[in-house]
């Protein structure tokens, strides 16, 4: 690929506050660039951009590209944004995030890159704990927060590399990876793919790209469908939830709602007794990926170990936020059916709470459109279900499609076009023993902390 970073100096991110602008700029703050950036929000993300001595711009403006030789923005931005039509017309070289990430990859001669639609911020916060654990001083670009890196990522000093790998757009298939992790392939981003065909074409042109292993799930069809129609000849590490897997799990066993232990299993012999912070049966198998991949670069089973007992969770997985009143409130990235069924039936599992609440806020009107019938039958899991208005983020609705539609097809579904009437809803009905869970990618995050402050001001402190 073309190095469009060789004899540049003064490096310009529009949006440089976001999750994954963030880890970019770190890395190339680190290797002597000087960076300037632009955003809209002030955010704690931004603070930390700044304690880096990086200058930043509030507000999006033509004249905050000026003296750049390299201008990077990302997918996020629109098409109508100043500052980024000054770019592409200054005839300066400007890039998408995704073109900067892939050039950062190469750099690296371990690259371990987590593909998969779900599980991928989790394994990828899982395998950063294991390798600093190992004292590996390593790179990450992390889609969530993880406290033991403070923030979404890392610049570090060694030839390792953790990097999530998202398929949305073909993303992950400007990426160098060495080794690949592939933890599912379920239908998802079919406004951008059409057809299930195409999306598990994409994942298999994932693992042509790979340069030595990949790590994947034996026990997915659409996986190893996509992994045996590549070419890739080189190692390939199957772990799944069975032993016709190399990497598996064995006597399971639920120590608390938040903690669960297991054998590691590699081929009928077993490597470690492994004990997870995280819970569902779900994050049991994105432990066994993590396991796998970081054998397979040199990490040692008593390090696996130690780096998954300080592994509480990466922000916004399964995030506990607070306990008020005897309601219990927590936060998640779920925004596909198979994600939000997953997280109700860990919730609904949990033997302290005598109701679950699930708040969703669906994301795309493309998404909520093709799969309502599936969000209906993953939300109908919870007790109680509430909905937002659409995040539509950057689709309009062609689709006519609302919440509402999907509110009806769900038992007692409630739905209110404000965040506010949606938390003070739940807020007020809400018992003790419950568990209330916002779900989704958006910023739906906004009602669990309005929540939690409605419950303060009715039960106090």
């Amino acid at each position: 690929m073309e190095d469009f970073l060789t004899g540049k100096k003064h490096v310009h991110f529009i949006g440089i506050g976001g999750s994954g602008m963030y880890p970019l700029a770190q890395i190339l703050h680190s290797k002597g660039f000087y960076l300037t950036g632009s955003d809209n929000n002030e955010t704690e993300t931004l603070k930390a951009v700044r304690n880096m001595g990086i200058p930043v711009y509030m507000g999006q403006r033509a004249e905050n590209i000026e003296g750049a030789d390299l201008i990077v923005y990302t997918a996020a931005i629109m098409s109508d944004n100043p500052e980024l039509i000054a770019a592409k017309a200054s005839g300066v070289k400007t890039v998408e995030r995704c073109e900067l990430l892939g050039l950062v990859t190469s750099w690296y001669n371990k690259a371990v890159c987590v593909s998969g639609t779900h599980g991928k911020t989790t394994t990828s916060s899982m395998l950063t704990h294991m390798y600093l654990a190992q004292n590996v001083d390593l790179s990450t670009v992390i889609g969530g927060k993880l406290k033991a890196i403070g923030g979404s990522g890392r610049a570090g000093s060694s030839d390792v590399m953790v990097c999530e790998a998202c398929e949305f757009s073909n993303t992950f298939l400007h990426l160098f990876p060495n080794i690949s992790i592939i933890l599912n392939i379920d239908a998802d981003h079919l406004d951008f793919f059409k057809t299930m065909d195409n999306l598990r074409a994409s994942f298999t042109k994932f693992c042509d790209n790979t340069t030595d292993i990949l790590v994947v799930n034996g026990d997915d069809e659409n996986t190893m469908r996509a992994v045996k129609a590549s070419g890739f000849n080189k190692q390939i590490i199957t772990f799944g939830k069975t032993d016709k897997n190399r990497y598996y799990p064995e006597n399971i066993k639920r120590i608390s709602d938040f903690q669960t232990d297991f054998d590691l299993m590699e081929n009928g012999s077993k490597i470690e007794r492994i004990s997870i912070h995280v819970p569902g049966a779900h994050n049991v198998l994105n432990a066994v990926a993590a396991c796998a991949a970081a054998l397979a670069t040199g990490v040692t089973p008593e390090n696996i170990n130690k780096g998954l007992s300080t592994f509480w969770g990466a922000g916004r997985r399964f995030e506990r936020l607070a306990t008020i009143g005897g309601i219990t409130v927590v936060d998640d990235y779920a925004h596909h059916p198979a994600e939000v069924a997953a997280t109700l039936k860990t919730a609904k599992a949990m033997q302290d709470f005598k109701r679950v609440w699930a708040v969703h806020q669906p994301f795309t009107y493309s998404r909520t459109y093709t799969l309502m019938d599936d969000f209906a039958s993953a939300l109908e899991i919870a007790d109680k279900v509430v909905l937002t208005e659409i995040m539509g983020s950057r689709e309009k609705n062609t689709y006519n499609v609302y919440s509402a539609d999907l509110a009806a097809k769900i038992p007692g579904c409630k739905w209110f076009p404000t965040f506010e009437e949606v938390a003070r809803y739940v807020a007020d009905n809400a018992e003790s023993d419950d568990m209330i869970i916002t779900l989704g990618c958006g910023d739906v995050y906004k009602v669990a902390f309005r929540i939690e402050e409605i419950l303060r001001e009715k039960y106090g402190k």
